[in-house]
């Protein structure tokens, strides 16, 4: 078993690239109701490209233009630089405070003054950088107005400009902010209780859904992991699910890797059936697909170990007698 974890985890690291440099620490939602998407840079500039990630949380700029790009804050001051040797933030800029969290509640010192000039502070030796820009992000209260009338269907919110700057050219960062309905929850839940239900008559083989499990929530924390850090226990959750078929024999174990699976692979995930938009590179279908198998799958196994568990004294009693 032991090796076979190894492996598993040896592969992990593998695949999972270095995470980019960030100006701000990751302030990322489970699932949101609204899409960030960026729709290009004009003038375009070959070498810049910049993305969406975190479900809209933050924006990725990568430069390989052998330039210094410069993203302007909320003020028109400069705020960002990404340069050949690196990425640089600006202390007088009050976005650099602003922008440290999702929701910009962060105070801003008294010494943040737009109209300073610059005083770069190095960030880090990457050509990539991510950060919020509260320009992307819907911030009000509750849902918007006409969201909120008519919440199953689409709806287009804004367009959005961030400024950017090379050298002496104005360039300007351009997207759309949109509200998407929400997926049919019900019919995850249905496809949990169903796979809930067969695995907990299914008998010994019962173990083989806590391993389809385990994979996919590995596949998930590894998709989600190339767009947003993912919870460390989605990697553990998926890795006691490949395990459950090594202690398959065990009762009180198969119950304990089937509670984990449940929790720590679905229930703590839960946001991702109930909203459009999940911090996850590739379809959305991905994440929710693990987590109904998560809880189902666990919950199946919760159930058949303790069946197993309640038939034990019954058998015990039989061979004392």
């Amino acid at each position: 078993m032991r090796r076979a974890l190894l492996m598993v985890a040896v592969a992990a690291g593998v695949v999972l690239p270095p995470a980019p440099a960030s100006a701000h620490g990751g302030d990322t939602p489970d699932a949101t109701s609204f899409r960030t998407r960026v729709t290009g840079i004009a003038p375009a500039v070959p070498g810049l490209a910049v993305r969406a990630i975190e479900a809209g949380a933050r924006l990725e700029l990568t430069n390989d233009t052998g330039r210094t790009i410069e993203v302007l804050g909320y003020s028109g001051e400069p705020y960002l630089e990404v340069r050949p040797d690196g990425t640089y933030e600006n202390v007088h800029s009050p976005s650099t405070y602003l922008n440290q969290t999702l929701t910009g509640q962060t105070p801003v010192p008294a010494a943040a003054n737009p109209a300073a000039p610059p005083q770069w502070r190095r960030v880090s030796g990457d050509r990539t950088v991510r950060w919020h820009d509260q320009r992307t992000h819907w911030l009000g209260d509750g849902l918007p107005a006409a969201a909120a009338s008519a919440p199953y269907q689409e709806h287009h919110l804004r367009d959005w400009v961030v400024p950017l700057r090379q050298e002496t050219t104005e360039l300007q960062l351009r997207g759309t902010l949109d509200y998407l309905p929400p997926p049919p929850e019900w019919l995850w839940w249905a496809g949990a209780a169903v796979i809930m239900l067969g695995v907990a008559a299914a008998g010994r083989w019962s173990v083989l859904a806590g391993v389809a499990a385990g994979a996919a929530l590995l596949a998930y924390a590894i998709l989600r992991t190339l767009d947003a850090p993912a919870p460390v226990v989605t990697y553990a959750a998926g890795l006691i699910g490949l395990a459950s078929v090594f202690v398959r024999r065990s009762a009180f174990l198969t119950t304990l890797a089937g509670a984990v699976v449940a929790v720590f692979g679905g229930l703590i995930d839960l946001g991702v059936l109930q909203r459009a938009v999940v911090p996850v590179a590739g379809p959305a279908w991905i994440a929710r697909v693990a987590v109904m198998l998560a809880v189902g799958a666990g919950l199946g196994l919760v159930i058949h170990g303790m069946m197993r568990l309640r038939r034990l004294p019954a058998a015990a009693d039989r061979v004392g007698a």
